[in-house]
């Protein structure tokens, strides 16, 4: 299985400013930032238009064999140490799948679906948790993006784990 890029520290805790940044960076991804803090507000998720993101979806059961485990912990450690960007984990069922942010013109030829222009994901407010859907790790910047080359790698390891087994 290839190394992940950098030891698997957890990502630091981000400040308020931050986090706020942040939020602003994805609500003004939305062609109306407005309704995305009215919904952060009211649901604690928005449905956000990807137009400064893609995002590649990964059933948990591949994160969870790549990782070698389900925690919670765990998996944001590899994940942050792997990817270096931002990833959001759907928890509307137990199987829920991840979510990679990747940038909208990056080239994506890796076997997991790709959600593009015109497909609305659920975004978690940064900083705030929800039931639906919540953030593995935060963008480290607003703005941050994860590189596909890195997914495709992580994608690739789960491939050899699933063929030795």
């Amino acid at each position: 299985m290839p190394a992940p890029r950098s030891n698997p520290q957890t990502q630091p805790p981000l400040t308020e400013q931050e986090l706020l940044a942040a939020a602003c960076c994805l609500a003004e991804a939305d062609p109306s930032p407005g309704t995305v803090w009215e919904a952060w507000e009211r649901y604690g998720v928005a449905l956000l238009l990807g137009c400064r993101f893609d995002a590649v979806r990964i059933p948990a059961e591949q994160v969870h064999d790549v990782v070698g485990s389900d925690a919670a912990k765990t998996v944001a450690k590899v994940l942050t140490a792997w990817l270096d960007g931002p990833v959001i984990r759907d928890f509307r069922s137990r199987i829920g799948p991840y979510y990679v942010l990747i940038a909208p013109g990056a080239e994506w030829d890796g076997p997991a679906e790709r959600l593009s222009t015109g497909t609305y994901l659920g975004v978690p407010r940064p900083g705030h948790a929800t039931t639906l859907s919540r953030w593995v790790v935060l963008p480290p910047y607003p703005g941050a993006l994860c590189d596909t080359q890195h997914v495709r790698t992580l994608l690739a390891a789960n491939a050899s784990l699933r063929t030795v087994r």
